[in-house]
Formats: C-alpha cells, structure tokens, sequence
C-alpha cells in the first residue's frame, strides 16, 4: 500500500506495510503515483515489460524529459527490490498469533479516587463519579489490586500502575501507601513497578513534588492551554477559573523534573480549535513535553467536535508542525505527544496490529476493586470482567478484545496510517458504533492527519538545505 501527500513543500511517499518513508521531487513523485494506479502493487511483472516504461514516457513525457523518468523508474526499481516500495501485507498472518495470546496483565489504571475537586465540562468520568457513586479507594483494595497485577503478570519484570481519578491527590496518602507497597513485593517477586500519576494540580505542594520526583516515573498534568480556554472549561465546582493557582505548580514541577519525564495535558473543543496557539503558550510558558488532545463528546454537546470542524483542525495540525520544525531548528524545539513518531524502529508487531492492550494486557480498577478493560469503560456494566478478590471471572471479555486488531476493523484495512494508531480508540468505536470493532471517524480522520504532519517533521528536520 502507498500513500502519497505534499506538506509544507515537501512530496512524501510513504510504503505502509515496510514503513518506508521517500522524500522525493515532482518526478518520482507522479511516477510513483503513476505506477500505483496501475496497479503494480498487485502485478510486479509491470514493472519488468518494456510497455510499461513506454506507456509511462508517453503519458509523462509531456511534463518531464524522457530519459529523466527512464532514469528515475529505474532508482525506483531498486527500491522495490529493496523491500521499500509496493510492498505486500505480511502482518495479517500473525493475526492468529495475537488471537492466541494468553491474558498477561502488564498494567493498572488504578481509580484511586472517584471524586474530584474540579468540575470540567467535557469530563467522560462525571466529575470523577464514572456512571455511579463517589468513594476513594481503600488501602486494603489497592493491595489486593497490586497482588492481582503481580499475579496475573506472569514472567514479565517491569510493570506499570497508574494512579488516576477524579483527582487523586484527594487520596494520597493512599498513593503514597501503596507506592511503598509496591517497591516491598518488587524484591519478594522480581518485578519492577513504573508507577505514574494524572493530576489536576490543585493539591499539589512541595512534599507531593518531593514524592513525585522520588517515585514516579511519569506525571500528567492536566491544564488545557491559555487561561481564557481553561478556565472555561475547567473550572471549581463555584465557577472560578482554575489556571492561575496551577500554573506556577505545573512549571515548578516540570523543572524540577528537568523537563523530563512528564506531559502537560490539554484537551482542545469547538471553544478552541485554533488550538495551535494553547500548544505554543504551554511552549512559552516552558513546557516542553506536551500533548493537547481532541474532545471526545456527542453531538449534541456543545463543545463536541463535528466532521465539519476538520478542515479548520487540519490547518491548525499544519500550522504547528511548521512552527515546531521552526522552533526546533532554533534551538527552542518541544515534544508534541501527538506528532511523535518512530520511523526507525516502534511498537512490536502485536502492538502495530491490536493497539494499547486494553481488556488484556490493561485494565482499570474502580475503588471498589472492580475490573474494566480500561478507564473508559468504567461503568459501563457490560464490560464488568471481575474483580481484585476473585479476579477474571469474565475471560470472554477478554477474548473479545483480544480479536479485535487493524484486520477486524473494515475502516482500517485499507487506512495508510493503521500500523500508527493500531486501529484507535476501542472506547470511542464503543460509544459511537456499539462495537469495539469499529472506528470513530472523526477520530481517524484527525489520526490521518497528524501521521502525515509527523512524517514531514521529520523530513524537515533532515532537510539540511532548507533554514
């Protein structure tokens, strides 16, 4: 499968099933395009008979010289025969593989609270309730739930627990409780656990920061950019704007961690969708690990985006790709979550094909110590797989979404940027088709973009011509 675009002045071919990406000029460019209408993904003789380079020159001929193209489908043969163009789809047979796969649990979205002393607008988790009550996780149901991990981990060392709500630092002597916990039963059973944290910031202090430092290995900090933009949306549960108190914590923090090992984290929605700018200010205000991601709503909320918006948010993608290779180039460069790409080397084969792990190698756990494939699916009963005291007791949820991969998915069989977001979100196909083996377009259409405008990053900062 190919793919082909101009950005920013550059004409990109990407080969999806290698995942080869060719920078080219005008000529290879329509060649390329010019042999793939022909069909020689399908037919590789075409690209031996001597009818072939005939019909091209002719049809070509009027707009470039013919013994450039002559020239330049030859370098093009090269690459085929390199394994970098027209490629065939090898990874469909290892779907049975991945089907195989035993339940090995790797990670915990551990619901530590469900209560939150913010009262944002586009929240999925009803200010921390998740479609049921408030309640803080208990000490004991943490344990059982970090003894279910170890248990269910089989021989993997490294595993990782994320402390979520709500807002958990309204629990955190919890937290700290059971980070302790956790570095005990590493030395008793091999493992190593990466524990993380998703914070509003209103509780956070310098013993918290202290803490973090010491033990977490990643912090998300959830801000959504300019202070008009968030304290709209996030506001107190009385209306005041929430911005002012969590800014000077956000930066404190992410010095202290040197920049490192943390993101601020936004969410962009109709109010916003010139979101560029909230990225650029939470650049200028000196972050430098950032993610901004797009509202998740039904139509009839206000805020939700709509197919119609893409335009606008594809321009808005277009403008800070090209900014950030600006600013890189300067010396002021940034991470931007969503234009994060591997060209070299990436998720393994499973992960290419089937995505996060949700309902198999991830759940979530509810301070009540129930069981969910993820943290959106908290709730929602029918996806209600056990829990920490009894463990799975639904192993057909997992099988369920085990099956699901890039192949079950009719809308991602023949989508160029499948081996980059593994199919999306399983939540989202949830919530808008009823099945998880579906795809939120307005999602994928986003998704699409941002693979494209991450390549020509790349190819921009290879570029040593252009300043």
């Amino acid at each position: 499968m190919i793919h082909q675009y101009k950005n920013n002045g550059y004409d990109i071919v990407l080969d999806v099933n290698s995942g080869s990406v060719h920078v080219v000029d005008d000529m290879c460019y329509d060649i390329i395009d010019y042999l793939n209408k022909l069909g020689v993904e399908d037919n590789m003789e075409l690209l031996e008979q001597n009818e072939t380079l005939e019909k091209m020159e002719t049809d070509l001929g009027e707009t470039y010289p013919v013994e450039e193209i002559a020239e330049a489908f030859e370098d093009i043969k090269e690459l085929v025969k390199a394994g970098q163009l027209f490629t065939k789809d090898v990874y469909e047979e290892y779907i049975g593989e991945v089907k195989k796969r035993k339940t090995v649990v790797k990670a915990l979205c551990i619901h530590i609270a469900h209560d939150c002393n913010l009262a944002c607008k586009y929240c999925f988790a009803e200010e921390g309730e998740y479609h049921g009550r408030r309640a803080l996780m208990s000490y004991e149901v943490g344990k059982k739930a970090l003894d279910f991990l170890i248990a269910n981990s089989g021989n993997r060392r490294n595993l990782e627990v994320d402390f979520f709500g709500g807002e958990p630092l309204m629990n955190w002597q919890v937290v700290k409780d059971l980070v302790a916990y956790g570095r005990e039963q590493e030395k008793i059973h091999n493992k190593n656990f990466r524990f993380t944290l998703t914070t509003n910031g209103v509780l956070l202090n310098d013993e918290v920061q202290e803490f973090v430092n010491k033990e977490m290995d990643n912090v998300v900090l959830s801000l959504d950019g300019r202070k008009e933009v968030n304290d709209k949306m996030r506001p107190f549960r009385n209306g005041k704007g929430s911005y002012d108190l969590i800014v000077p914590k956000f930066q404190k923090l992410a010095d202290s961690r040197n920049q490192q090992k943390y993101y601020i984290r936004g969410t962009f929605t109709r109010d916003n969708l010139d979101f560029s700018k909230d990225v650029l200010h939470f650049a200028d205000l000196g972050f430098e690990q950032i993610s901004i991601e797009p509202v998740v709503g039904e139509e009839s909320d206000f805020y939700s985006i709509r197919e119609k918006d893409l335009p606008q948010i594809f321009e808005e993608y277009d403008a800070l790709a090209k900014e950030m290779v600006k600013r890189e180039k300067e010396g002021k460069g940034f991470t931007f979550f969503h234009f994060m790409l591997d060209l070299d080397g990436g998720p393994c084969v499973a992960k290419r094909l089937s995505g996060c792990g949700s309902g198999t190698e991830y759940l979530a756990v509810t301070p009540w110590g129930d069981l969910y494939p993820c943290h959106q699916f908290v709730g929602e009963e029918d996806f209600l797989m056990g829990n920490v005291d009894e463990g799975i007791t639904k192993p057909e949820i997992a099988d369920e979404f085990r099956g699901c991969s890039v192949y079950s998915k009719e809308k991602c069989k023949n989508c160029f940027a499948k081996f980059y977001c593994s199919g999306g979100c399983m939540a989202n196909s949830y919530k808008f088709h009823g099945s998880i083996h579906n795809a939120y377009d307005v999602s994928c259409e986003m998704e699409r973009k941002r693979v494209e405008c991450a390549i020509m990053i790349k190819a921009a900062l290879a570029d040593k011509e252009r300043v």
